[in-house]
């Protein structure tokens, strides 16, 4: 079966779970910037929790089917039409052969996560079919889809009925605002003064317009201060210049101590700028459902509570997989 893209959305690319095992050579993980949603697209339509999925930011695409097919649309409100008749986000529903599926306004969110049963079949690269549009690599020809291109759809493995649906407690998007990302300070914590430390925490940012699945920054803090040093050997002058060093995912950099930047699914591995800290992963999907503007306090919490976190985020999947089962 193939689908033919008829128009692209603004940034639609085929993601999975991502490729672990190549950071250390630049490589990043890429895949869904929220791993929750793009599993319960696939498992509403019978795939493998890891099948290739299309990953819509802001704008949906508008596709036309070549043979029947079973659909979920999961991840942010971006309702979705069957040759213009409106279906329901976080359920499977069927699109016949010459039909057209496309998007309504984005209601909430960012990122839009279209499974279809068999999955999105272009050719595994290092182990995945993620898309890492920096590097050229994976995907649909490494880069986000544009009009005309036709996409592969493996063999459906299963046949679940159409009208399938997540409860709205099982879909793990951002609740409340002022929104909370939970932080555990870093190994360059020390580089700030104390009073620094405290107004990062204390105060409330907001999403800027450069937020991508490289890295989100985040504008109208106050600016940290530095406690005074001799830079190293291979550190630069800037003050929030280190002698360069991993980044790990959820990493936040500040770079000239102004506008944090936390680092996700297509990351750059190392470089120069010290890190306030890391999000912890539990929460890492919240940030690829972040618009603009949104605002978001930074939590400090200690290894306990973000492996308690992780726990709970863990539990969620189980009871989405029981749900479905």
């Amino acid at each position: 079966m193939v689908i033919k893209v008829l128009k692209p959305g603004l940034a639609t690319t085929v993601q999975d779970l991502g490729r672990p095992g190549y950071y250390h050579i630049g490589i990043p993980l890429s895949g869904g910037m929220d791993r929750h949603a793009l599993i319960a697209a696939n498992l509403l339509v019978g795939n493998a929790e890891g099948a290739a999925v299309l990953e819509a930011v802001f704008m949906g695409p508008e596709l036309e089917f070549g043979d029947d097919a079973l659909v979920a649309v999961t991840g942010a409100e971006l309702p979705p039409k069957v040759d213009g008749v409106p279906q329901e986000t976080w359920s499977s529903f069927k699109v016949k052969a010459g039909q057209k599926l496309s998007f309504d306004f984005l209601k909430k969110g960012a990122r839009a996560y279209i499974a279809v049963a068999g999955g999105i079949d272009v050719p595994v690269v290092l182990g995945s079919r993620s898309t890492y549009a920096l590097g050229a690599l994976g995907g649909f020809k490494g880069r986000k889809l544009e009009a005309g291109d036709e996409l592969p759809v493996g063999a459906a493995t299963a046949t679940p009925k159409e009208g399938r649906s997540i409860a709205a407690d099982l879909r793990g998007l951002p609740a409340g605002m002022p929104v909370e990302l939970r932080v555990m300070p870093g190994l360059y914590w020390h580089r700030i003064t104390e009073a620094a430390g405290i107004g990062f925490f204390s105060d409330t940012w907001k999403v800027a317009p450069e937020a991508d699945r490289i890295g989100y920054r985040f504008k109208g803090g106050r600016p940290l201060d530095f406690v005074p040093r001799e830079p190293p050997f291979g550190a630069g002058s800037d003050p929030s210049n280190i002698t360069d060093a991993c980044y790990p995912y959820g990493s936040i950099q500040v770079p000239g101590g102004t506008e944090p930047i936390v680092l996700h699914r297509d990351a750059v591995s190392g470089g120069g700028y010290f890190q306030v800290g890391a999000v912890i992963s539990a929460d890492m999907d919240l940030i690829g459902q972040l618009q603009p503007n949104t605002p978001v306090k930074f939590i400090k919490v200690d290894m306990e509570t973000a492996l308690a976190a992780r726990k709970e985020k863990a539990e969620l999947s189980a009871k989405l997989r029981s749900a479905l089962a």
